[in-house]
């Protein structure tokens, strides 16, 4: 047998690898006598380079070297002197470092941080060597030759779905952007991906097939189709440039949801086949199986929108046209093997495989699911009493017939799980199984009495699992078992009262914070709970609890509207406003929320009776603030209609009683409102002066969203008075604000806004690029469409007499932006061209 490889490096080793950039068009541009000889050089210099530094080279496959070196030092200066080596020559190397602590087999190194550094590779370009952080931050001072720097490339999500790794580029040329994950959320997950490597080229190759808009990977739960087909998806990302997105579909219970959501998981607040179009982009549907009277949709989406492709995982097939199915099979026996001990030895470090293993992955099918649940328990269970356990209960639950083998397997492997728990922690599994899409500590403290050992237990025993470091979730097969037994408790009808009860009062709590200074964070929180809220409204509406029914829905409207959903929750508001009246205070609120949302969405003659309606009754109640809340969309309404004077009057009223009662959020709101009006009637100074107070309040109440708004609006009245060097600093301060709060809506119309600017200061062809971009990506933005629609009709006349070239050009590239990338180099050219104003004028940004 062979032994260890004794001529690697171990402890922290530095990983190099090497790829020769387009080697298929080099060997026909060369011919194969010259590219022969060439890759010969190639092969000398990079072992000349690497031997000079104490590299030891660990395989070499093709056109690409695997190259240790005991040194990070040592790693990058190699990676140095072949760039250097390499450069008179026509074969250009894309190359990656990655320092890590591998393990040493008689095959070589194992471990993650070998995938690592290649992938770190494979997302860059000839002539270009990226380093990873790890490998970075071991470069002390004075390592690298003068006029050799480390260029700091940001956060990239790599291929192997893990956290996004800081990578740095040796050097200062300019490349493309890295081939990294983008445009996308695919999660990270909890575990490495192993096996299947058969199972992911061949559905790789089918989403690769023009012909394949509709892979539906199938099979019981457990058998690991979603985290196959995440790493799927990770693969192919490259070939879908409108981006590559996953959408949970297991919490949901409404078909009529699956579109909604897909577009909140894409980022849109419209109509995800009009945001989609001709866009080329990968929807990942997971779970999709009790959702089948969503199937109509679907094929209308494909109709509709002629590059997107569906990847589903469902215990069924969809039944529609042009559907491939694939079936995932368990794993193979190595695979199983591979598995079993990896998660094992998370469990236990010092864990080593005995002879049952084989024997025992056989018996769990090789079903991944099932293995994970028996790995977790190597730290109380022997391998042999593994086996026995899990043969009583397998052979006692034999498939009945017509039953698929693999699902009885596993139902029966949870259920041996849920046997070896004491009475607490079955008590606790089964409560926990009222929460959809999972709950922070505290929501399980509340709702099921959780206590943070027992909890902590079913974490240990792979049947509850912990996601970003502060929620617990199951999954969903292991969900249903635990839904199973709580209904069996009797305490199932308890739990889900205390659960909608503990989320309306989440609700009622989150409202009076969605328009302050903390929003981001409650919006954060609603959007985490969203499942749970859902659950919440369809138990009260199922109830007939016709007041926390209202009560709930009128909490959620600004985050629907902030977070894309105002379809949902416009059906919501109308299906709980025709259900009864509630308490009065309830009815009215949920009829201010149903004018806010019909406004927003520019459906302005729905809202005008529910505003009208919520006013007659906060007057009857004597609630001065909520009155406010009533005029302050009746102003909204009055706008639309053109009525200017009637919407002065409202917004004036609501303003003056928001500053009375102390509700700064709500008179910022209402104020900014006010200053909107006059500048949409021509009286552009009573609008600053409005906009400048509103400013310096909400600089002074740390409200950060509402700053960025004005100061975009005063950007805006800058750039109609002249004020371009005002425009251009008010301006840059907004995007700074909005860029920070993760704002896209926000950051699209400030593309309309610096769009203009840049007409204005001649920098035409760069005012065309932004105005692509602007109107590319505003198409996501819902009811701001409009607004960036104006200011970009404007900017478009302006640039008439635009070679017709140069505006084609500069649309090909501004639709290619990303806009935050496209509003930073436009601010930038803004202030190059502003300069010599600048160095004559000084600074006018005081008036910020």
């Amino acid at each position: 047998m062979w032994g260890v490889r004794t001529d690697l490096p171990t402890g922290t080793v530095t990983f190099l690898f090497t790829d020769i950039e387009g080697s298929t068009r080099l060997l026909h541009e060369l011919g194969s006598e010259a590219y022969a000889a060439a890759l010969l050089e190639h092969r000398r210099l990079v072992r000349a380079a690497c031997a000079a530094y104490d590299g030891v080279e660990v395989d070499t496959q093709g056109d690409a070297f695997f190259v240790a070196f005991p040194t990070a030092p040592g790693a990058v200066l190699a990676a140095a002197r072949i760039v250097e080596d390499l450069r008179p020559g026509p074969i250009r190397l894309r190359m990656g470092l990655h320092t890590g602590t591998p393990y040493v087999t008689a095959e070589g190194y194992v471990g993650e941080d070998v995938h690592r550094a290649a992938r770190i590779a494979a997302c860059g370009h000839g002539g270009q060597v990226l380093v990873s952080s790890a490998t970075a931050a071991l470069l002390r001072p004075g390592t690298l030759p003068d006029g050799l720097d480390l260029r700091d490339l940001g956060d990239h999500r790599l291929k192997d779905l893990s956290a996004a790794e800081r990578i740095h580029q040796l050097g200062d040329d300019d490349f493309a952007p890295l081939k990294s994950l983008h445009r996308t959320n695919l999660p990270v997950p909890a575990t490495p991906f192993l096996g299947r490597t058969r199972e992911l080229a061949e559905v790789t190759d089918l989403l690769s097939r023009v012909d394949v808009r509709l892979l539906t990977l199938t099979g019981p739960g457990g058998t690991g189709k979603s985290r196959l087909a995440l790493q799927a998806a990770a693969e192919v990302s490259d070939r879908f440039p409108g981006g590559v997105f996953w959408v949970p579909l297991a919490p949901l219970r409404d078909p009529g949801l699956v579109l909604a959501t897909a577009a909140a998981a894409v980022g849109t607040g419209e109509d995800l086949r009009d945001h989609i179009g001709d866009k080329s982009m990968l929807l990942l549907l997971d779970n999709f199986e009790h959702l089948m009277g969503a199937t109509a949709d679907l094929h209308s989406l494909m109709a509709t929108c002629p590059k997107v492709v569906l990847l589903v995982t469902s215990r069924e097939t969809l039944r529609l046209p042009g559907e491939q199915a694939y079936p995932v099979p368990p794993l193979r026996g190595d695979e199983a093997v591979e598995l079993f001990a990896a998660r094992a030895r998370a469990a236990d470090p010092h864990f080593v495989p005995g002879p049952t293993l084989v024997l025992l992955t056989e018996r769990l099918d090789r079903l991944p699911l099932a293995i994970e649940l028996a790995a977790a328990r190597v730290r109380v269970l022997t391998m042999d009493q593994l086996v026995d356990r899990l043969d009583r209960r397998l052979d006692l639950l034999k498939a009945g017939r017509g039953a698929d083998p693999r699902q009885q397997t596993l139902r029966a492997t949870i259920e041996w799980s849920h046997d070896l728990l004491d009475d607490e922690e079955r008590r606790l599994f089964a409560r926990l199984g009222v929460f959809s899409g999972g709950c922070t500590l505290e929501s399980a403290e509340r709702v099921c009495d959780a206590d943070l050992d027992v909890l902590e237990s079913l974490v240990d025993k792979s049947l509850v699992r912990v996601r970003d470091g502060d929620r617990f979730w199951m999954l969903e097969t292991i969900r249903e078992y635990a839904v199973e037994r709580l209904r069996d408790s009797a305490e199932l009808a308890e739990l889900r009262r205390r659960h909608a009860e503990h989320f309306l009062a989440l609700g009622e709590e989150a409202a009076p914070h969605l328009r302050g200074s903390a929003a981001a964070r409650w919006l954060d929180r609603l959007d985490d709970e969203h499942d749970n809220v859902r659950a919440a409204l369809e138990w009260f509406a199922r109830e007939q609890r016709v007041d926390e029914h209202l009560r709930l829905a009128a909490s959620l409207v600004e985050f629907w509207l902030s977070r894309g959903f105002l379809s949902e929750g416009r059906r919501i508001l109308a299906d709980a406003l025709a259900a009864g009246d509630g308490e009065p205070g309830s009815r009215a609120r949920a009829l201010d929320g149903a004018a806010v949302l019909a406004v927003s969405a520019g459906d302005t003659g729905a809202a005008r009776s529910p505003a009208a309606e919520a006013l007659a009754i906060h007057q009857r109640l004597g609630d001065e603030a909520a009155r406010a809340e009533s005029l302050w969309t009746l102003g909204y309404v009055a706008v639309e209609d053109k009525d200017w004077s009637a919407a002065q009057k409202a917004v004036e009223e609501s303003t003056s009683i928001f500053r009375r009662v102390g509700d700064v959020p709500s008179l910022l709101g209402a104020s900014r409102t006010l200053a909107w009006i006059h500048h949409m009637r021509g009286d552009l100074d009573t609008a600053r002066r409005l906009h400048e107070q509103n400013l310096a309040l909400a600089r002074g109440a740390g409200h950060q969203a509402v700053q960025a708004a004005i100061l975009g609006s005063l950007g805006n009245i800058a750039t109609e008075q002249g004020r371009l060097a005002d425009a251009a600093t008010m301006l840059r301060e907004n995007q700074r604000l909005v860029e920070a709060l993760g704002d896209r809506t926000a950051i699209v119309v400030n593309l309309a806004r610096i769009a203009r600017l840049l007409a204005l200061l001649g920098e035409r062809e760069t005012a065309a690029a932004l105005l692509a971009c602007s109107e590319e990506a505003s198409r996501t933005m819902g009811g701001w469409e409009a607004w960036a629609g104006v200011l970009n009709d404007g900017t478009r006349a302006m640039l008439e007499g635009l070679p017709q070239d140069l505006w084609e050009r500069a649309a090909r590239r501004g639709v290619r932006l990303a806009p935050e990338d496209a509003a930073r180099e436009a601010l930038s050219v803004a202030a190059q061209a502003l300069e010599p104003e600048h160095r004559a004028h000084g600074s006018s940004g005081e008036q910020c």
